[in-house]
């Protein structure tokens, strides 16, 4: 220890020696910062070990090593994990040394956890930590903390908040630098605006510092004539003090070797002085003025539009381009002309795949092609520059393609793109009178699936045969290309093959007659299909012709969506898989090695004939595994992350209230169902899928949080644990909150008998509130009653679910419809 105090004094003798030549500038404070860092290196290799790995971490001006005499050490200590005894002692073993040695220290004392959200309220650490530096310790722990620090939202925090802050202290100088007695580090044009003016920069734009008023070789000039001057006070006043003042003047002008009389000594100083301020105040002003707002990697807003800030990097990855559009499209602003021009004369050098190298640039591509506003305007750039026929070769072949008829209007890239531009007016619910139409695209789980089907149902129109199988062709190209799930290709090759059918049907067939109704709603199989194929139908011969889409037409087809609706989910619980379905023939032909015939054929048969069109095969197959080796009391569960959702898939043996049970254990996690379908087949077997969202992010945060919940589940299911004891637990924590500002209604509840020959089908519109569908699911289980099959869906915050139930295997009777649904309502009402 005495070895590191005595090696601290002689740096700081060394640039005391220096100051005083004059020769205290850069180079020295460079030097003494380092010599600090020893002296920290050395504390901490000394100081007890802690429970959990830690870093000392440089910050503001010792972060940049420009440490002066007499300024404060400002320090970070960080642990990754909680801080106990251990930490505290650690701590101790740093700190009092540094206090020993005379230092003034500015520290704080964290874990990372502290930085899982950033502290918008404290802009003075957000500004230190931008000149972070580790010294001591665990060096990537450091690395975490920048990924948050140097995103493009924190660095528009910063520079708003840095902006605020050069305001405030200018005001205290009232906004001029001509101060006779300067500060020299807080004053305008002083050692703070240096540092402002090249932090402004590096995070929005570093040309900026080259451009217009602003120059970096004068800004160097000035903050080394400002440093030896610092330097030289801290020296004479032994202590932390940056006013130049008129007794300093005088004595500091004679050290830097000024020639003339005492008085002419001071004056070259100070114009000295006042030159090198007048340089940082007119680069700072200029950077401030022209400083973009930082909004993506390598991207910023300016008053023109979205650009990027490094163009060679940008050449260098074309996989960032597309991110140049979604910025565009979050910032509801466009692209400068700048950048589409630049995009468009490089174009040629790069390949499709170069767009999409890797899985997270293809699942921003779906990110960016949701509907939403401005969607249409950007694909619009993007389709004039180059760039959109370019990742997509077969759009190029209809570049400004004419296909001679008497109703399109537009030429076909532009009737694709106009169709897409219809899609977007449903989603911002811009057109009037056409709610109905919004609500569907609301409801669906990967509109941007819908999107991707509309920008490649016309390309085929390249040739003059056929378009539809030659689109399709393309589009499959284009999914292989990208590696598209085949449950996604499997969607757009239905639409794309079927996109004219239902505007057939709708217009040229007789839609009052059942058995058309059925042939559609076989075609289209579940819901979320006839959705799109409405909505695409829609908005595609809308684009047609600003005439065709008559208020006519709009109602037959918004009717026949209804009749086909009705009748699938009406239908559904009594179509049932046999075994010489075709599609259960396909899934047996198409098994892995590990999937025997028999196990398919045994799990599949007797189930809705609509699991076969809701689930890929691949899916399947893996419910099938889960179902194997089932015992009585056996739960199989699998849980997995899908998108924005989370996905349960449950397999057991049918007992009372399983289906009540899982969703309330869904619920006592907080979990909020978005969807679900639950099915039985005659072996008793129950499947039961659920997509929810962990608002609380319970799962993401704690490492355990699966095990956690799937053991709580095979408790709850089993009837090991009580679901009720947990929800009522929920219902009054401090975690639990209704909703503000969403005002109660009484639920809605109709049983039809007719629909279906098997079942009576109980609908329910009710709040979607805390453990809604465990209370139903329970009160029609303490009926007797049987669920054969369940959707479940959610629209804003009403909860629309569907149950498919019988008592003593056959339809309810009026008077056992009536007990339930009483009982459904005081239930819900309690």
């Amino acid at each position: 220890m005495t070895v590191l105090f005595a090696a601290v004094e002689s740096a700081r003798e060394e640039l005391a020696a220096a100051a005083m030549r004059g020769d205290g500038g850069g180079a020295a404070l460079r030097r003494f910062s380092d010599r600090v860092d020893d002296f920290l290196q050395g504390l901490f290799a000394d100081a007890p070990r802690s429970a959990t790995p830690s870093l000392v971490v440089a910050l503001g001006g010792y972060g940049r090593r420009q440490l002066c005499l007499h300024s404060d050490v400002d320090v970070l200590l960080l642990f990754d994990g909680p801080i106990g005894e251990a930490e505290e002692k650690r701590v101790r073993a740093i700190l009092h040394p540094l206090w020993d040695a005379r230092f003034s220290v500015g520290h704080q004392i964290r874990q990372m956890g502290d930085f899982a959200e950033l502290e918008i309220d404290n802009p003075e650490f957000l500004l230190a930590l931008l000149d972070a530096r580790a010294v001591a310790g665990d060096a990537p722990l450091l690395d975490r903390i920048a990924e948050r620090v140097r995103s493009p939202a924190a660095h528009a925090r910063i520079v708003d908040a840095l902006n605020r802050l050069i305001d405030e202290r200018h005001a205290r100088f009232n906004g001029t630098f001509y101060q006779l007695e300067p500060d020299v580090k807080d004053a305008p044009g002083a050692l703070r605006d240096v540092w402002a003016a090249r932090t402004i920069a590096a995070i929005t734009d570093p040309a900026l510092i080259d451009r217009g008023a602003a120059d970096r070789a004068r800004l160097d000039d000035a903050e080394e004539f400002l440093l030896r001057l610092r330097s030289i006070l801290h020296v004479e006043h032994r202590r932390n003090h940056n006013v130049l003042n008129h007794e300093a003047q005088e004595r500091i002008a004679q050290l830097m070797g000024y020639a003339g009389a005492p008085r002419q000594q001071v004056e070259r100083l100070m114009g000295d002085y006042f030159r090198h301020a007048r340089a940082v105040s007119r680069s700072l002003e200029a950077i401030r003025q022209t400083a973009p707002e930082p909004v993506g990697a390598n991207l910023v807003r300016s008053r023109d539009g979205i650009r990027f800030v490094d163009l060679e990097y940008a050449d260098r990855h074309p996989e960032t381009w597309l991110s140049l559009f979604q910025a565009a499209l979050d910032a509801a602003t466009a692209v400068t002309g700048g950048t589409l021009a630049w995009i468009e004369q490089r174009i040629d050098r790069h390949a499709p795949e170069a767009f999409f190298p890797g899985p997270a640039d293809r699942a921003a591509l779906l990110t960016f092609l949701r509907p939403r506003a401005g969607l249409y305007a950007r694909l619009s750039e993007m389709h004039d520059c180059g760039l959109l026929g370019r990742m997509f070769p077969e759009f190029q072949a209809i570049f400004c393609r004419v296909v001679r008829d008497f109703y399109h209007k537009y030429t076909v890239d532009e009737h694709t793109l106009l169709t897409i531009r219809n899609l977007e007016r449903l989603a911002t619910r811009a057109v009037k009178g056409r709610e109905r139409f919004s609500a569907l695209l609301a409801d669906l789980a990967q509109p941007e699936l819908l999107v991707l089907s509309l920008l490649f149902h016309d390309v085929g129109k390249w040739r003059d045969e056929d378009h539809v199988e030659e689109s399709a062709r393309m589009a499959l190209q284009m999914m292989h290309r990208l590696e598209l799930p085949d449950d996604s290709i499997a969607v757009v090759d239905f639409l794309i093959r079927h996109h004219t059918r239902m505007s057939l049907i709708a217009f040229r067939r007789d839609t009052e007659d059942p058995e058309i109704v059925r042939q559609l709603a076989d075609l289209v199989g579940i819901e979320e299909r006839l959705k799109m194929l409405c909505l695409l139908t829609l908005v595609d011969i809308e684009a047609v012709n600003p005439d065709t889409l008559t208020s006519w037409r709009e109602e037959l087809l918004w009717r026949l969506y209804v009749d086909t609706y009705n009748h699938l989910t009406l239908e559904y619980a009594d179509e049932r898989i046999e075994h010489e379905e075709s599609g259960l023939r396909a899934l047996v032909a198409g098994r892995p090695a590990d999937v025997t015939d028999a196990e398919i054929a045994r799990f599949v048969e007797g189930l809705p004939r609509r699991y076969l069109q809701l689930f890929p095969r691949d899916e399947i197959y893996r419910h099938v595994r889960l179902a194997r080796d089932m015992r009585p009391d056996d739960v199989h569960a699998d849980l997995k992350r899908k998108d924005s959702l989370w996905e349960l898939t449950v397999a057991t043996l049918d007992k009372p209230f399983v289906f009540s049970n899982i969703c309330g254990a869904l619920s006592s996690f907080g979990m909020d169902i978005a969807r679900g379908h639950a099915m039985t087949n005659p072996n008793g077997l129950v499947l039961d899928v659920f997509q929810f969202t962990d608002q609380e992010r319970f799962l993401e945060l704690n490492a355990a949080g699966r095990d956690q919940f799937l053991a709580v589940l095979a408790d709850v299911i089993s009837g090991r644990a009580d679901v009720t004891d947990r929800l009522r637990a929920r219902e009054q924590s401090v975690l639990y909150r209704r909703r503000p500002g969403v005002t109660s209604t009484p639920p809605v509840i109709h049983a039809d008998n007719q629909s279906s020959r098997r079942y009576t089908i109980l609908d329910l519109v009710a709040d979607n509130a805390l453990g809604l569908l465990h209370r139903v699911s329970r009160a029609i289980s303490r009926h007797g009653c049987d669920v054969g099959l369940v959707l479940i869906s959610t629209e804003g915050q009403k909860a629309i679910d569907v149950f498919h139930i019988t008592q003593a295997g056959a339809k309810l009777t009026d008077g056992a419809i009536a007990d339930l649904t009483a009982d459904i309502h005081r239930t819900l009402e309690a």
